[in-house]
């Protein structure tokens, strides 16, 4: 239980963003207390031992890193790093009958020769420069002002000060831009990806939704590096959970917020346990959980509901599965993101199969081996032997297509993506799956509904719900100074609904600090 009856700022919700606004503010001299519903602390972004009798701490969640500043690693004093991949992407293909595929990194040259082997020449090479050099430009200019107040429109377009770099990300969707640049479907495809990481939209969507994923996927850290966390998800909130200890907050687990009551100065937290249900009062509550939660706690009225869209495999392997693309090496093409059923046509298939209600009959998805970047990861009898780990991300599955079978619906889509990678290799993938202490292979999938389950992700939403433009929209609810803001002045949204909020970044927590302290 609480040991105080108030407190300057009560946080509900002990995940990553929690825990950096706690830390934050309790350094600057403020009394915290952090509510977690779960037993730990986390949220999303964990490392379990998903797998019984097998040391192996799995990124169970959320996999990798790009949005989370340095700064706020720098400033809580994080004993955390991520380290870089050595290859960007993989994409295996059938050209002319024989298996090759796209290598994306390993210097320069190796690169154009990879884009060269399978498109015959260096144009889609040259586009590609062209293309992400433009991106790297607006990130550069944009990812700094994450942490700052939240810009204007016209403010961030005189930022990025390109005219066409706007237009492509901001105005068009980004089907267009990809179709005028690349010729190659599986060249187009592979760029389409990042704009469909969690995110059920077409190419042209007119919404922009699929433009403001790509946007998040390529801005981080003013690079769009996607890095691995050392010792897994779990080491940075681990970490930022002791930086707010050590700063002098309260962090207490197996307590639910049921209710919040705030007339706009003073709030009051009502929060129960296994055993009793109690309250206390604080000055700011800062909620970090969807805004549907925020609504209910409040209760108000809820907002549209939200829909996840991916399937989230993880696996540990004996070894790599061979390649039937002789020409790489699967600890190379497995380095990166292993791209699977994502040519641009193919991803066009599976959102109207999706759309229509039905599976997609070819799911696209990609893959990640965290454990070829941090073998710390793996038991000391498990890395010696060979063993890896492969974490599945699955596209263009929204949660609807569970809502009649969950659990049938799951196995069939499990079945079908793993025979998308099985086309691909040249023995199945579940030939490689290590087994439990029970015998039972080490395999688990988590559809949108899982997560809804396990994590009050509604709908299964991996971004709680439809992500913004890093700008103030004059027509949006509350954006307020720092884009965390809520109808009530001493309410605020510091999870990844917020306006800058989704992926493992920390900048809708570090933002709700800041509104706070009036900077």
């Amino acid at each position: 239980m609480p040991a105080q009856d108030s407190y300057d700022i009560v946080i509900v919700g002990g995940g990553h963003n929690g825990l950096v606004a706690a830390a934050y503010l309790a350094r600057a001299g403020r009394s915290v207390l952090v509510v977690e519903r779960l037993g730990h602390t986390g949220g999303a972004a964990v490392s379990t031992r998903p797998f019984d009798g097998v040391d192996v701490r799995l990124s169970r969640y959320s996999y990798l890193v790009s949005l989370l500043p340095r700064m706020i690693v720098r400033e809580l004093g994080l004993r955390f790093e991520v380290r870089g991949r050595t290859v960007s992407s993989y994409t295996p293909a059938v050209r002319g009958g024989r298996p090759t595929g796209l290598l994306v990194g390993g210097g320069a040259d190796r690169t154009r020769a990879s884009f060269a082997a399978l498109t015959g020449g260096d144009a889609e090479y040259e586009a590609w420069r062209s293309f992400y050099g433009t991106t790297r430009q607006v990130a550069e200019r944009v990812f700094p002002t994450l942490t700052e107040p939240l810009p204007g429109r016209a403010e961030l377009r005189e930022r990025i000060a390109d005219d066409q770099a706007w237009r492509m990300l901001f105005e068009e969707p980004i089907g267009a831009t990809i179709e005028e640049r690349f010729d190659d479907d599986l060249v187009r495809g592979v760029v389409l990806t990042d704009a469909l990481i969690g995110t059920f939209a077409d190419a042209h969507d007119p919404s922009l939704e699929q433009n403001r994923c790509f946007l998040y996927h390529v801005i981080g850290n003013g690079t769009g590096d996607w890095d691995v966390p050392v010792g897994g998800m779990g080491a940075l909130t681990d970490a930022l959970a002791t930086a707010a200890r050590d700063a002098g907050a309260e962090i207490v687990t197996g307590h639910e917020a049921t209710r919040i009551e705030t007339d706009g100065v003073r709030a009051e937290v009502t929060f129960r346990t296994e055993d009793r249900e109690a309250s206390v009062a604080a000055g700011h509550v800062l909620v970090n959980a969807s805004p549907e939660v925020l609504a209910t706690l409040l209760g108000e009225e809820r907002p549209p509901p939200a829909e996840g869209a991916q399937l989230k495999v993880n696996m540990l392997l004996r070894r790599l599965p061979r390649l039937r693309d002789r020409t790489v090496d699967p600890c190379e093409a497995f380095a990166g993101t292993f791209h699977i059923a994502e040519g641009y046509g193919q991803l066009a298939t599976a959102h109207a199969q999706a759309a229509a209600g039905g599976l997609p009959a070819a799911p696209p998805s990609e893959i990640y081996c965290h454990s070829l970047s941090d073998p710390s990861i793996l038991g000391p009898g498990l890395a010696a032997e060979g063993y890896q780990t492969l974490t599945l991300f699955g596209l263009h599955t929204p949660a609807r297509l569970f809502a009649h079978d969950n659990d049938a619906a799951r196995d069939a889509l499990l079945k079908a993506t793993l025979a998308q990678l099985d086309a691909h290799l040249e023995e199945p993938v579940t030939d490689c799956l290590a087994l439990d202490a029970d015998g039972r292979p080490c395999i688990e999938a988590k559809t949108p509904l899982d997560l809804e389950r396990e994590l009050r992700l509604p709908g299964g939403n991996i971004f709680h719900r439809a992500l913004a433009f890093p700008y103030a929209d004059p027509d949006g609810e509350h954006p307020g100074r720092w884009g965390v803001e809520t109808a009530h002045a001493n309410v605020l949204l510091c999870g990844a609904g917020a306006v800058r909020g989704g992926g493992v970044s920390g900048i809708p927590g570090h933002n709700a600090a800041m509104a706070v302290l009036g900077n």
